[in-house]
């Protein structure tokens, strides 16, 4: 079977921008990439956390970010652009709260498509049009099975997850033909700040240092789809073709016996 991305085999002074890398799987892949020789730039809000990773690793970059802002994306893009150059980004950034339809919050609502989606978006208004113009590069954008379908209290973070998994198969269609890959990573349930908020059994639970080994691996095989664990995000794929009325059967049971 032929990849559908350039497969990335050596990082050895490749540059890797990751946005959202003070935590959790974004810092994983971060301490990763830089142990297989990448020019790495970590960016975030927290930028005591971006401290403490460069002191860990002085190769590396950081730079400061609020996703929400332009100004602050502005800034880092120019600092990574003109350091260390731009080869592959990968958006990690993400928000997260549980949220009920009977418990409608607008506020978090607004602030989950803030920072999930149009985070990403401003992104790519800054990152696109030089990527193209050099004709290589490689964007990867952290979704999650959540994207897949409705769940249970993923009234506010599901959507934003849904977009960025459209949007990365609209962004290959249309960069596949400049040399650029895209790639989309659909991760189960990983040990992460995000998900130490969630009060129920969270199956197939992984480490952020088995998700980046799997991120890395997928790039090394270009793929574009990266999903794991298989044991999980299998068995969510197979529930994406039944009918409703057995779909929402099944995930009202599977989610009653985890509360």
């Amino acid at each position: 079977m032929s990849t559908l991305n350039p497969c990335i085999t050596d990082w050895n002074n490749r540059s890797v921008w990751l946005i959202g890398a003070s935590s959790g799987i974004g810092l994983a892949c971060a301490t990763h990439l830089v142990k297989l020789g990448a020019k790495v730039t970590v960016s975030a809000r927290n930028m005591d956390l971006l401290l403490s990773f460069k002191r860990d690793n002085p190769s590396s970059m950081v730079a400061e970010m609020d996703v929400t802002r332009i100004e602050s994306i502005s800034q880092a893009f120019e600092q990574v652009k003109n350091h260390h150059g731009i080869d592959v980004v990968v958006y990690c950034a993400g928000h997260y709260l549980e949220q009920n339809a009977d418990k409608f919050n607008l506020q978090e609502m607004i602030k989950h498509n803030d920072i999930n989606y149009l985070g990403l978006c401003r992104v790519l208004s800054f990152i696109l049009n030089p990527m193209i113009a050099q004709r290589f590069g490689h964007i990867s954008i952290i979704s999650s099975v959540a994207g897949f379908q409705g769940l249970p209290k993923s009234l506010a973070y599901g959507p934003t997850k849904a977009a960025l998994i459209n949007l990365s198969e609209s962004m290959y269609f249309d960069l596949h033909g400049h040399g650029i890959g895209v790639s989309l990573v659909n991760p189960g349930f990983v040990q992460t700040p995000l998900t130490a908020q969630n009060k129920f059994h969270m199956p197939a639970l992984i480490t952020t240092d088995q998700a980046a080994v799997e991120m890395i691996k997928g790039w090394r095989k270009g793929d574009f789809e990266i999903h794991f664990p298989k044991k999980f995000t299998l068995v969510l794929k197979f529930l994406k073709i039944l009918p409703y009325f057995i779909y929402f059967k099944m995930v009202a049971k599977a989610t009653q016996s985890t509360k």
